[in-house]
């Protein structure tokens, strides 16, 4: 009997409640059980993961208005049933009521509790009769309710937003997160260039497009098979990446010959990409406290005809980059955060309670600017770059640090103005993105140069 993407999901689901797991990974981790899926059962296995990501906080809304038992009180992985089930009914067209309802009921009964199975199946065909009469809370009356729900964010990010945005752009933005986002990829010009590759591409993907504001990016959809898959992306002609990554890159504008920190490597997006802007000469050390991570970054090297990286397994919060590599003339932090700028990409960010404590993150954050700042030659740069456009990790960690290191200066145009990612420059020198704005994740990025 094939797989049953809806099983899949529900385990994904509950994985996420009860481990600190990223959505990624725990999408790696079912995969790994070498469980076979067909491309339309992959795609309602991403369908039901990410829809019901997305719309948790309305869906929740809509559970306990029809459920006798209050929602605080359900098994949590009834409470994902339930959620799947409802998902499907309200959100998927093309999949029968019955289909959405009865696997959701055969779920249920397997969690050894049989009686599950009718109040699954109850919940489930009273919200699908009546969940269009469900009345959400006012937003006249309490904004921060009403858009919480009708847009399926909890209330604290609601009431963050507020603070700076209007309700109107508040709504703005909660639709961009939860709208699906385009493939955004990078062309490696170490091997082609972006006009050649979206030739290529149109009979592979639907719609590529040139970003708007990075020279190198593109937008697609729909790729005929998996991306690893395409001839271009087995040859090393381009990568993923976000155009706001890829704006970073271009804040810090490394030169060819120049020794460059990438202090948080991650999988080498970042690296990647400076490797090109340098035209493969010079050296990078990319560093990550996850040799899991550096192995992949390697292996995206070496898929991208990249040369002169070297990494290095490091845990910058514990010890100082190593005495014996020197002073770098470039520096980049792409700093651990809280994420809240690329939820639309990984909407299970939203539920994760660990995200409300943004200091912490702001202590890290300053911490590994100061231990860097050390580390910077005379005149070099270093980039400071979160996937965030929270003020706690934006202003606030450039403010601290330019107090106490003096040496230090905000490079105001660290972009060329003929390349129109200069735009996105403010007048203090920063750059920030917003999906709702700029069609892209949320960061925010400085260039500091160091004077002394």
């Amino acid at each position: 009997m094939p797989p049953d993407p809806r099983k899949i999901a529900c385990s994904i689901l509950n994985t996420l409640d009860t481990t600190q797991t990223t959505l990624d990974r725990a999408m790696d981790i079912a995969m790994a059980k070498g469980i076979l899926l067909s491309r339309r059962d992959r795609a309602l296995l991403n369908a039901l993961v990410y829809g019901v990501l997305r719309w948790r906080g309305r869906i929740d809304w809509i559970i306990d208005h029809f459920s006798k038992t209050p929602l605080k009180k359900i098994d949590p992985p009834i409470l994902n049933i339930l959620r799947l089930g409802l998902f499907q009914i309200i959100y998927l067209d093309r999949i029968p009521l019955s289909a959405a309802v009865n696997t959701s009921v055969e779920m249920a009964k397997s969690k050894k509790k049989p009686w599950m199975g009718g109040f699954v199946n109850a919940v489930l065909r009273n919200a699908a009769r009546g969940h269009q009469a469900v009345l959400l809370p006012d937003p006249l009356k309490d904004p921060v309710a009403g858009i919480s729900v009708e847009a399926s964010f909890p209330p604290w990010l609601i009431k963050r937003w507020l603070a700076h945005f209007s309700i109107a752009e508040t709504r703005l933005l909660c639709q961009a997160i939860n709208t699906i986002p385009p493939i955004t990829a990078r062309a490696n010009t170490l091997k082609t260039t972006r006009e050649n590759l979206l030739v290529w591409l149109k009979n592979e993907v639907q719609d590529p497009v040139p970003t708007n504001f990075s020279p190198n990016g593109f937008h697609f959809s729909a790729p005929i098979k998996p991306i690893a898959d395409l001839q271009a992306f087995k040859n090393g002609e381009f990568q993923i990446q976000d155009e706001a990554a890829q704006i970073v890159s271009m804040l810090l504008n490394p030169q060819p010959d120049d020794i460059v920190l990438d202090a948080c490597a991650g999988l080498g997006g970042k690296t990647g990409h400076m490797a090109q802007i340098m035209k493969n000469k010079g050296r990078i050390i990319a560093t990550d406290n996850s040799y899991h991570k550096l192995q992949q970054l390697e292996s995206e090297m070496n898929r991208l005809g990249v040369t002169i990286v070297t990494s290095l397994q490091h845990d910058l919060l514990q010890h100082p980059i190593p005495e014996h590599l020197g002073l770098f003339d470039r520096i980049l932090l792409d700093a651990p955060c809280s994420g809240l700028g690329v939820m639309r990409r990984n909407p299970d960010t939203k539920w994760a309670a660990s995200k409300q404590n943004l200091n912490r993150f702001q202590t890290r954050q300053i911490s590994l600017l100061n231990n860097l700042a050390k580390r910077l030659k005379q005149n070099g740069h270093m980039v400071y770059a979160v996937c965030s456009a929270e003020p706690e990790e934006n202003e606030a960690v450039v403010e601290r640090f330019l107090q106490t290191n003096a040496c230090f200066k905000i490079e105001p145009h660290p972009i060329d103005p003929d390349i129109r990612a200069a735009s996105l420059i403010t007048p203090e020198g920063w750059f920030r993105s917003f999906p709702h704005q700029h069609d892209m994740d949320g960061f925010f990025a400085v260039c500091f140069m160091k004077k002394c």
